[in-house]
């Protein structure tokens, strides 16, 4: 009965214990609470179902609350994220997901808000005073069904292009909390699987295939139904979990469970990751000027 969830802490929490070869932390800071995860071993990967890593999630304050440019918490973010990519060099965001389906749209959405400047140049930019911009490439991937394309496929043949020094990717993510909804960030410096979370697994967007580092940051939109079930019901009997699996996922369809106000949520959580992202990337200039580009 497997329990879907993008999240590295509550695979960590279905343990429901210390496992060798991951180290845990937690801390408070600026208005968030954040856990970070560590996996150095291959047992542990295996056993958390997650590649080898740094995860590190934030809990913050429900996202449907108002956002404000210079809140405290998006430079907190926006630091977490800058730590994870090279200090120097050309850096492509690319929002994942269907701009169509609300719980799906925060890739796009957020993506949209990216300061690109990796076509601002030479006398341009010193006669504008962005000489000191770091270099931005944005591509919006679409889906599979949209463009016929895999979005690895798609991110591979730009990254071979532009050569970039590093991948942001931002996408909505599965939880298997309703509790976690809207009110969290996961970042981490692995990679991500498109659609992983619910049953519909892609091409792995990382390192490996994609031969830079990729920085994954994403917030979940969406409870697998039949996850929220096992939870909700406490199941662990075999015979139980097959027969509300057929009453939950008839005909093996994958259901999800989504808050009402996500269009809110969506469009608040992409301004919050938009401006984290700009601020990593962006760190050498001040935030009121960074702001004023926005």
């Amino acid at each position: 009965m497997e329990r879907r969830t993008d999240l590295a802490v509550e695979e960590r929490e279905l343990l429901g214990e210390d496992i060798k070869g991951a180290e845990y932390s937690e801390e408070d800071k600026g208005g968030l609470h954040i856990e970070r995860l560590r996996i150095t071993a291959e047992r542990a990967a295996q056993l958390l179902k997650k590649p080898m890593g740094t995860y590190i999630t934030a809990q913050l304050p429900p996202l449907t609350d108002n956002i404000r440019d210079t809140d405290e918490r998006v430079g907190v973010l926006a630091g977490e994220i800058g730590r994870l990519l090279p200090v120097n060099g050309l850096v492509l965001v690319a929002g994942l997901g269907n701009v169509e389906i609300t719980p799906d749209a925060l890739g796009p959405k957020a993506a949209s808000k990216i300061l690109a400047t990796r076509h601002i140049t030479g006398e341009v930019a010193r006669s504008t005073g962005l000489d000191r911009l770091r270099a931005v490439a944005v591509l919006n991937t679409g889906v599979t069904g949209q463009t016929g394309i895999e979005t690895g496929e798609l991110l591979l043949g730009v990254i071979r292009s532009i050569r970039p020094s590093a991948v942001v990717v931002i996408d909505a993510l599965a939880s298997r909390r309703l509790e976690r909804l809207g009110c969290t960030v996961q970042i981490s410096d692995t990679g991500i699987s498109p659609g992983a979370g619910v049953g519909n697994r892609r091409l792995r967007i990382d390192a490996q295939t994609m031969g830079v580092p990729v920085v994954a940051v994403g917030v979940p939109t969406v409870v697998d139904a039949l996850t929220l079930a096992f939870d909700l019901l406490d199941i662990d009997d075999e015979r139980m979990g097959m027969e509300l699996s057929r009453a939950v996922s008839p005909q093996g369809r994958t259901m999800v469970v989504t808050p009402k106000e996500i269009d809110l949520l969506i469009n608040r959580a992409s301004h919050l990751i938009s401006l984290s992202v700009n601020m990593a990337l962006q760190s050498g200039i001040d935030t009121d000027d960074l702001l004023d580009l926005l």
